[in-house]
Order: structure tokens, then C-alpha cells, then sequence
């Protein structure tokens, strides 16, 4: 490799560790939250039920005593939906556990207002003309059970609420094997007097979880979908947003045509009001400042309902785990649009999506996750291989022009544009490219992100095990020194403790180890500061990976000692056996800067 290519390397393989550590110490600032709004949500038309007093799905003061529940009792759910306002606000997961450790709790998903960090989820109407909110049923109305004890797969349950002044609302619910609901409100007009009125369904959560990853890869906040378009808002934009007219406080008001949804996401579960697809409807999502409320709320259009007469709508309610293949089944046979976009799958979705869909694939066939990486690897690696194939090809017929090389510098002496104007000729005549050995680099950079992306923000890899002590590859590596690499019942120090740069685990090790033989293919370079650089750049990322996900290092081990293997038996099928021993030695030699010249001739000669 000549120095033009080296430097070319070194600027790649610098860039990446530059980006990394820019990265990790200073995330970008998240962009300013935009807000969308329309004559019609400024100032709903007269066929709209106007919002005025109290806003739907906040109490309004008054303290309402707790009411009977009714059990939610699925293979993969268990919770309560609670009669005050009907609120669907105890949810616990049972596939999911807190750790790692198989005695720990379900994860808790929804929580009571009563409780810290409450989230929920509820349903009411929203009063038009000569109605006032305490005509409509909203976050405290005391529903009656009228049918089913308790919901399940097979048993709706149905609650109702009459207001005495001529209206019965009934609200139907009905769960199906996973994590969606189907809520079916309806109301009949009693009295004498045509009714104006339009349904919405809300979710609530109070103040940020404590468990907020804040970290500017992963989307966690408000998101939707609103006719095609994705919108994702983070708690901080969302607190960012402009008063809304309409609102009364921080929101955004988009209105959707036909198809859409939205909801608040955290990195695994998520809790989303879903209109039917061709239902037009108000998405708004807003920051009450006075309660530290974040809401997201789907209103729907005013309904008229005269003496005699019933009306209803439907909506589906997704609240639990972000598994892909019941996203993608809700979207495929609920036609539920982009609902595979609650994951959060970044800028590099072409790459993130179909990587993960080949892992989760392979990982079908083995069973284990840390192999399905292992043979990602593989597969990538042989995907790129006519690529690294011309590279390596490249490296070795530079290996034979090294004489020829030599003999230009020698001749050009201090004449740098000389030097590199039959450079340029020599590689044109010997048709080699001095840039290709950099360009299995290139193509890495984009994988090992898009592969970052998938093992941080899938739910199937969050506790997915490999062997021994590597029960969670979403993790850093739980071994070091300190616990003698897992054998010693005690952990490692805490990724964010200081001590977690002295005590690094044994797969970081394996990372520079790999990564300094497969350097020590090709000669040190003769300069003193790019020996140094490459001589120490693989411990820096030895250090610097410690804290990251042990499936995304088990891949970059993988991916270095598979391209050691490629390398070399390229290049010696290509009449060049690399040195690799006397470069090892070689490593650890000073190079002499008064006399490049004479080291290089001897070594052509």
C-alpha cells in the first residue's frame, strides 16, 4: 500500500473514530419542532363541535372517588381498564421482564394517574351546539358495566353512561391476541332535540419516564403518521410548540384526510390512537405546562344525531410491545399506513430495514441471536465481496509496483508535482487503482451504523442471549478484569462509571486484538506519526467500543477476522504473500525518519 492510498485509509478509518467520539460527546441539537395548522383547526367550521371550558381528557378539579375495574386478561396482557372515565390505564406485559433475570417483574406499560408516571388512555365526545362538556362523557365520567366481566380475546365488555338529558353513550371494548384494541363508541339520541357532538380518543402521559434513553439516535416522544407523512416530535419540541389558537396551549393541530395515527413511543412499547383507514380525522398533540401533561389526542368529525336516531364509530388502540412482525402484520392486514414506521429505523431505513429482516430471518433458522450476527457478517461480507475482491487485487499489484515507485521518488526528489504526475501515469499504465483498497472501508461505514441502529432500537434484541454470561446483546459486555471476564459472581463496572475504561470486558479486547492483525497485513508506514496512529487506533477503539451494545462489537470481530481471512488469500492468490510476521515485529520497531529512502530501497530491492 503507497502512502496516497494509506493516507486515503487513515483518513476513512480517522473520520469514523472522529464521528464516533463527536458522537458520544456532543449529540447534535434536536431539530426546532415544527408546527402544522390550518384555518379549520385555528377556527373549526360550524359543523364542528367548537372546544370550549375544560379540555377533554383533563379533570377539572374535583375529586372523584375510585371506581370498580374491569379485568384485562390476555395470553400476552394483564391490566385493568379503570370505569372513571373509562381509561384503559393498567397494562403490564407479560412476554417482557424488567432484566434480564427470568424472576424479575412484567414490564409495566400503563399506569393510573394516581400513580407516579401515569400514561393512559381514554375515550369521550367532545360537545357542539346547546351541549356543555357535563353533557358529554370525558375523563371522569362514572361508566356502568353492562356486559362481560372481564376482556378478553373472546369477551367484549361493554360499559355506558346516560346524562340525563336525553343522551346514552355506550363504549364497546374488544382485544385481539397481541396489543391492539377496537373501542366502539356510540351514542343514541332520547330526548327531543337534535344533538351536535364528535367523538375523540386520548392518550396521557404525565411528565417524561424516568427510563428516557435522550439519546439523539433513538426517536422516544410523540410521533404520527398524517397521510403518508411521518412527524416525530421529542417530550422537549413538543414542550417547544407554539400556543395553539384553538388549543389554549403548546400543540400542534395537523388535519388528515384519510389514513393516519398517532401516539406516544417509547424505545420498545408504544400506545397509539389508530382511526380506521379512510377515516378523516384532527391528529393533535400538546404540552400542558400547569400539569407537565403531553397528550396526543385523534379528534374525529361532528356527528349530528337527531330524536330517535344512533350513531357510532369505531377505532382500534395499539398499547404494548414494537415486535416487528405484529407491526408489520397490523399494517399489512389492518391497513394500518407505515405502521412499520413505529420502530424507529433512522436515516438509513434502506439499509436498517432489510438488515434487520435478513437477522430476524436467520435468527429463525439458528436461535440464537449472536450467531444470527455472526452470519450476518458473513453474508454481508460476501455481498461486498467482488467489491473487496478488486480492492484486495489492487493492494497487491501496488505491491509490485513498489519499486517502480521508489525509483520515481528517487528521481523527483523534492519535486512533489513531479512525484505525483507519474504517479498518476504509472497507476494509468498499470491500470490500478491507488483509492479501491479504501473502498471496503467506505461501504462498512454505512453497515456498521444502520447495524448500530438495528441493535439499539429492535425489541428482539433487547435481552437477546448469546452464551455464558452474554445474555443481552442490546448490552455492553458484562465481563472485565474486575469480575475475571464473568467467571466471579459479581458485575463490571457500570458502562458510565469511570472505571469501565480501565476494566473493559473481553469482547472490546477481541475488537483490538482483530483489529491489529488484520493491520498487520500490510507494512508500517515509514512515517513516525502514522506508525504511532496505526499502532495505537486499534486499543482507541478497543477503549472506545467498551460501553457500546455487545452485539454490535461481536460484529465488528466477526467482520475484522473474516476480512483478515479475505484479505490474505486474496492477495496470495494474486502472487503477493503478505509478511505478516516481520510486520508484527516490524510494529513494534521505530521507523528511522533521517534515512525513509535508503529503508525503502532496501526493502524493494
Amino acid at each position: 500500500m503507497d502512502e496516497q492510498n494509506r493516507n486515503l485509509l487513515l483518513a476513512f478509518v480517522l473520520s469514523l473514530l472522529v464521528l464516533v467520539v463527536w458522537m458520544w460527546m456532543f449529540p447534535p441539537p434536536e431539530p426546532p419542532p415544527q408546527t402544522v395548522t390550518t384555518e379549520e383547526t385555528d377556527a373549526p367550521a360550524a359543523d364542528d363541535a367548537p372546544l370550549t371550558g375544560a379540555l377533554p381528557g383533563e379533570p377539572a378539579g374535583e375529586e372523584v372517588a375510585e371506581l370498580p375495574r374491569i379485568p384485562i386478561d390476555t395470553p400476552r396482557i394483564e391490566g385493568s381498564i379503570n370505569l372513571l372515565g373509562g381509561r384503559v390505564d393498567d397494562l403490564s406485559l407479560r412476554d417482557f421482564r424488567e432484566t434480564t433475570d427470568p424472576g424479575s417483574d412484567i414490564v409495566e406499560f400503563l399506569r393510573p394517574e394516581a400513580q407516579d408516571e401515569a400514561f393512559y388512555a381514554l375515550y369521550g365526545w367532545r360537545p357542539g351546539r346547546d351541549l356543555d362538556w357535563d353533557a358529554v362523557p370525558g375523563a371522569t365520567t362514572p361508566w356502568e358495566l353492562v356486559e362481560g366481566d372481564r376482556l378478553t380475546p373472546d369477551r367484549p365488555v361493554t360499559i355506558a353512561w346516560d346524562n340525563g338529558q336525553g343522551l346514552r353513550f355506550v363504549q364497546r371494548y374488544e382485544i385481539d391476541e397481541n396489543f391492539m384494541f377496537s373501542v366502539t363508541q356510540s351514542v343514541e339520541n332520547t330526548g327531543g332535540a337534535t344533538a351536535r357532538l364528535a367523538p375523540y380518543g386520548l392518550i396521557a402521559r404525565h411528565g417524561e419516564p424516568s427510563d428516557l434513553e435522550n439519546f439523539f439516535i433513538l426517536h422516544e416522544g410523540i410521533i404520527k403518521v398524517t397521510d403518508g407523512t411521518l412527524n416525530e416530535d421529542s417530550y422537549r419540541n413538543t414542550r417547544n410548540n407554539r400556543v395553539h389558537e384553538r388549543e389554549g396551549t403548546n400543540a400542534s393541530v395537523i388535519d388528515v384526510t384519510e389514513n393516519g395515527w398517532l401516539g406516544i413511543t417509547d424505545k420498545y412499547w408504544m400506545a397509539a390512537l389508530i382511526p380506521q383507514p379512510g377515516q378523516p380525522f384532527t391528529a393533535v398533540s400538546r404540552y400542558v405546562p400547569s400539569r407537565d401533561l403531553y397528550q396526543t389526542r385523534a379528534d374525529l368529525p361532528t356527528v349530528v344525531v337527531g330524536p330517535g336516531e344512533r350513531d357510532e364509530i369505531t377505532t382500534m388502540l395499539f398499547a404494548g410491545a414494537k415486535e416487528w412482525t405484529t407491526i408489520r402484520t397490523y399494517e399489512r392486514e389492518a391497513g394500518i399506513d407505515r405502521f412499520i414506521d413505529a420502530i424507529d429505523w433512522g436515516w438509513f431505513f434502506f439499509l436498517t430495514k432489510p438488515i434487520f429482516a435478513i437477522l430476524y430471518f436467520i435468527n429463525g433458522i439458528i436461535g440464537n441471536m449472536g450467531w444470527s450476527i455472526i452470519t450476518l457478517t458473513l453474508l454481508i461480507k460476501a455481498v461486498l465481496l467482488p467489491l473487496a475482491w478488486k480492492s484486495y487485487v489492487s493492494m497487491a499489484r501496488m505491491k509490485e509496483l513498489q519499486p517502480e515507485m521508489l525509483a520515481i521518488k528517487e528521481r523527483a526528489g523534492d519535486d512533489r508535482q513531479k512525484m505525483q504526475q507519474e504517479m498518476m501515469k504509472l497507476y494509468k499504465e498499470k491500470k490500478v487503482n491507488p483509492a479501491a483498497g479504501c473502498l471496503p472501508i467506505l461501504m462498512q461505514i454505512p453497515i456498521f451504523f444502520s447495524l448500530y441502529k438495528v441493535i439499539f432500537v429492535t425489541l428482539e434484541l433487547r435481552h437477546a442471549p448469546w452464551f455464558g454470561v452474554f445474555q443481552d446483546l442490546s448490552a455492553p459486555d458484562p465481563t472485565s478484569i474486575f469480575n475475571f471476564f464473568g467467571l466471579l459472581p459479581w458485575a463490571a463496572p457500570h458502562p458510565e462509571s469511570f472505571l469501565s475504561l480501565v476494566f473493559i470486558g473481553i469482547l472490546p479486547i477481541l475488537l483490538g486484538v482483530s483489529m491489529w492483525f488484520q493491520m498487520r497485513l500490510n507494512p508500517a508506514p515509514t512515517d513516525p506519526i502514522q506508525q504511532a496512529v496505526f499502532n495505537w487506533m486499534p486499543w482507541l477503539f478497543m477503549f472506545l467500543l467498551g460501553w457500546f451494545a455487545s452485539g454490535l462489537v461481536l460484529y465488528w470481530i466477526a467482520n475484522n477476522v473474516i476480512t483478515f481471512a479475505q484479505q490474505y488469500s486474496i492477495m496470495r492468490m494474486n502472487g503477493h504473500k503478505p509478511d505478516l510476521v516481520g510486520n508484527i515485529l516490524g510494529a513494534f520497531k521505530r521507523s528511522k525518519p533521517d534515512k525513509p529512502a535508503e529503508a525503502k530501497g532496501g526493502k524493494g530491492k
